[in-house]
């Protein structure tokens, strides 16, 4: 008996259809030219961030008279200029990582014919789009948890001072929030594949989608903002408008993720809406903790979460109710 007879099969035959259907989808994905050209943009783009972040830190460190404080979450925030910082392109290229990878979901297994074969074998509809949903979710996992180590290795080697324990916490979720961020637009992209029947239909919606809230939806906020401006400025009245434009602006996935990204990653920032005078007077000008800054930032994150569930439970029900037939 051979030692694949002995080991391998009896370990494959044991694994459950779900984790099955997750390890052929996740072979799918990294065979792809697809996802080949969306991580060499990625590891490019995180590269050249990286390069404009050193250049600006050798600069600004003289300055500071803090020296080396959290020197090292500035690889992630700051440049010089020629480059948007890492958290930018993050922001940028996750929603096309996203996209990239759900989009025809479940549309080319129905426009292939091979939707109904895998539903004919023993197996649950529900493991269909589960497994999906959680293969891609790995791999968008992976690939940016390894880029960000990327980051903070090449780092270390340049600056040579190593990240201290709260660092090093701020960094790792700050990857599990990207990793949150691009989980709902995965979410979006599996709703429209299983919504449109046609793999280009479902890839415009979804690009159509993050266009409106990264480029109209600011345009639509500034109106409403010049639209409802108090005619008596009065503080109560201007913290009021204050507070309503930016509830507005949260309704927006790019928003939420720029607002607790920027407050994991920046320990300065204290608050993230209006202030009166009573409130900063008396405040000392330090950092923030990481356990508070993660208590500032938990509504955010709730928020993504939320979106991110009820964009998969709709592509759920829907996937759940629709009819499947063969291809003769």
């Amino acid at each position: 008996m051979s030692v694949f007879d002995r080991f391998v099969r009896p370990r494959a035959e044991s694994l459950h259809p779900f984790w099955v259907m997750v390890q052929k989808e996740m072979a799918d994905h990294l065979r792809s030219w697809r996802f080949v050209i969306l991580v060499s943009i990625l590891v490019l783009t995180c590269i050249g961030s990286l390069y404009t972040a050193l250049s600006t830190i050798r600069e600004a460190v003289p300055k500071q008279d803090g020296g080396a404080s959290f020197l090292f979450l500035k690889l992630f925030t700051i440049s010089d200029g020629t480059l948007p910082p890492f958290i930018t392109f993050v922001s940028f290229l996750g929603p096309l990582l996203g996209i990239g990878m759900g989009f025809d979901a479940i549309s080319s297994e129905r426009n292939k014919g091979t939707l109904s074969r895998l539903l004919s074998q023993p197996l649950h509809r529900d493991t269909v789009i589960n497994a999906k949903f959680v293969a891609a979710l790995i791999v968008i996992s992976v690939l940016l948890f390894a880029l960000g180590f990327l980051v903070m290795g090449l780092g270390l080697i340049a600056i040579g001072i190593p990240p201290t324990p709260e660092e090093l916490g701020r960094m790792v979720f700050f990857l599990a929030l990207s990793v949150l961020y691009v989980a709902f637009w995965l979410s979006v992209s599996i709703l429209f594949s299983t919504r449109f029947r046609q793999a280009a239909t479902s890839a415009l919606a979804g690009i159509a989608v993050w266009l409106f809230f990264s480029v109209f939806f600011p345009l639509l906020v500034n109106l409403t903002a010049a639209a409802t401006a108090p005619a008596a400025q009065t503080p109560e009245n201007v913290l009021s408008h204050q507070q309503f434009i930016l509830n507005l602006s949260r309704l927006s996935p790019s928003q939420l993720f720029s607002e607790a990204t920027t407050t994991m990653l920046t320990p300065s920032v204290r608050s993230l809406g209006p202030l009166t005078m009573e409130q900063i007077y008396g405040a000392i000008p330090s950092p923030l903790p990481f356990g508070q800054s993660l208590l500032l930032v938990w509504p955010q994150v709730t928020g993504l979460l939320a979106a991110t569930a009820v964009c998969f439970a709709a592509s759920y029900v829907l996937f759940m109710r629709q009819e499947v037939r063969s291809r003769n």
